[in-house]
């Protein structure tokens, strides 16, 4: 991707509706972060004049505006009936693409790059997500979310399943992980954080390594020919910290996520949670395994490279860090 100064502007305007919506003291203000934020991303999404950037764009476009409406609507309601803060969470949701509002958040994936896809992953939830955090408040509300939690974990395992398309699965994974997130907002907001943090930081060294490699399909991967041994078990390491597999680093923020919870007696919601991870596993597990498994000379094809052949180390530090360093879980 070619930095030019409108890519620096959009992305600082960006990161400012970003700001402007999660520190205002109105919803109205809050509103008009999330409308800056949507406004920036827009041509962000739409840099190549293509028929899937430009499908992308105009499905989070309508998208958003039609969360947008949704939150004016409520928000202009909510001091006639705190009861009305529901549609305002349920408009929060479909917003940050969670289930059962899910239905845009992989297909707009499909039409983005490796860059967009990890600003759509990353930055453009926390806005979201932290008005709902204000908006736990009350029983009714932390059973709309916990309930949403607990559908969206389903969603995220289900879907990711028989696809092939590798923006798609991490799409769905991303919808998986926002199941651990929206739980831990019920618990407690550096709970939340610290698992946000690990999520970004993780999820963003996997699209960096498709994105050095221009892996758009699972069979890209099988057959990319430019990496050495030690990068291919490497990069398997980040997919199955990416899942939560112990010891890797992943699995940290949701230790403590259900230790939490068991504190909290959420054993059913835990469950959920758990076996959906487990599902979660399963498409990590046959990407990682298709690195050594299906590599043979008749089937590669050269994937030519915009990017460093190679993770950036911080990267391949930090998904080993709990592998490295087990004593670190004792700590906690």
């Amino acid at each position: 991707m070619i930095i030019t100064p409108s890519l620096i502007l959009f992305f600082t305007t960006l990161m400012l509706g970003t700001t402007l919506s999660i520190s205002s003291s109105s919803w109205f203000g809050a509103w008009i972060g999330l409308e800056m934020n949507l406004m920036s991303f827009i041509p962000l999404i739409a840099l190549k004049n293509n028929q899937y950037t430009s499908e992308a764009a105009l499905k989070y476009f309508l998208i958003q505006a039609l969360g947008s409406t949704m939150i004016m609507f409520s928000a202009s309601l909510i001091l006639l009936n705190n009861s009305i803060s529901i549609i305002l969470i349920l408009s929060l949701l479909l917003k940050l693409g969670a289930a059962p509002f899910h239905f845009w958040f992989p297909q707009v994936m499909e039409g983005l790059n490796w860059i967009q896809a990890i600003i759509l992953m990353t930055i453009q939830k926390i806005a979201p997500m932290i008005l709902i955090s204000y908006l736990s408040f009350s029983p009714l509300s932390k059973y709309f979310i916990l309930s949403a939690a607990m559908i969206s974990a389903i969603v995220g395992a289900i879907g990711g399943i028989n696809q092939t398309m590798l923006r798609k699965i991490l799409a769905f994974s991303s919808i998986n992980h926002m199941a651990w997130m929206l739980t831990a907002i019920i618990i407690s907001e550096i709970s939340w954080m610290s698992y946000f943090l690990f999520y970004s930081l993780i999820s963003s060294s996997v699209a960096l390594f498709f994105y050095s490699q221009q892996a758009f399909h699972y069979m890209h991967l099988i057959n990319f020919m430019n990496s050495s041994f030690s990068s291919k078990l490497i990069n398997s390491f980040s997919l199955l910290s990416l899942g939560g597999l112990p010891p890797f680093t992943g699995f940290m923020p949701k230790w403590f996520i259900m230790q939490e919870m068991i504190t909290n007696q959420l054993f059913f919601p835990l469950f959920i949670l758990l076996f959906s991870t487990l599902i979660t596993l399963y498409y990590y597990l046959r990407i990682s395994l298709s690195f050594f498994l299906l590599m043979t000379s008749k089937t590669k094809w050269n994937l030519k490279s915009n990017f460093s052949k190679k993770i950036p180390t911080f990267f391949i530090f930090f998904n080993l860090f709990g592998l490295f360093f087990p004593s670190f879980f004792f700590l906690f």
